[in-house]
This record gives C-alpha cells, sequence and structure tokens, in this order.
C-alpha cells in the first residue's frame, strides 16, 4: 500500500517537472546563445545537472516523508510496522517455549 501511494505521488510529481532532456536543450542554447566556449558550455550544463540532480532528490524526499506521514494519520500498517510484529511475536514464542520447559522440569 505505501508504496503504491508513494510511487503515485512521485509520478505526479515528476510530471510537474520538466523533463532532463528539456531542461539540457534550454542549457544548451543558452550557452549558445550567450557564446560560451565549449569547455564553458559543458561545465554550465554539468553545474545545471547538478542543480537539477539536487532539486528532484529533495522533492522526492518531501513526498516520501508526507508521504509516511499520510499513512501514519490515517493508520495503515507499514511494512516496518509487521517486521516488527513479527519479530515480537517470535520472541514471546521462545520466551513462551522456553517457560514451558523449566516447569517441565
Amino acid at each position: 500500500m505505501f508504496d503504491l501511494v508513494r510511487k503515485s505521488m512521485l509520478a505526479g510529481v515528476g510530471l510537474a517537472l520538466k523533463a532532463w532532456d528539456e531542461v539540457e536543450d534550454l542549457a544548451k542554447e543558452v550557452a549558445e546563445q550567450s557564446k560560451m566556449t565549449e569547455k564553458e558550455g559543458r561545465k554550465f550544463i554539468d553545474e545545471l545537472q547538478d542543480r537539477y540532480e539536487d532539486a528532484q532528490k529533495k522533492l522526492e524526499e518531501r513526498v516520501e516523508k508526507s508521504v509516511k506521514d499520510l499513512l501514519k494519520k490515517a493508520d495503515v500498517v507499514t511494512q516496518d510496522d509487521l517486521k516488527g510484529l513479527k519479530k515480537e511475536i517470535r520472541d514471546l514464542k521462545k520466551l513462551i517455549s522456553s517457560q514451558g520447559d523449566d516447569s517441565a522440569s
């Protein structure tokens, strides 16, 4: 459930952002019009790509946090919650089993 909601939100956010190809095309056009050398143009595009990737990462982190908060408020059980419960059950079974062995003696 969490993964589906997360992917849906990320897809929506992704649609709101311009694709890197479009950003790169715009950067190349700016580099050409401003008469940058090839080296300057490449550096400009590399810096732009770094900023673009940073912005995407931050946005993804915000979306993931929002999804987690939403699921928590909706009281939806997550995979981590289930793993924790399974561990507690195993621990309790071991405890009960060891107490049963002690009383048989």
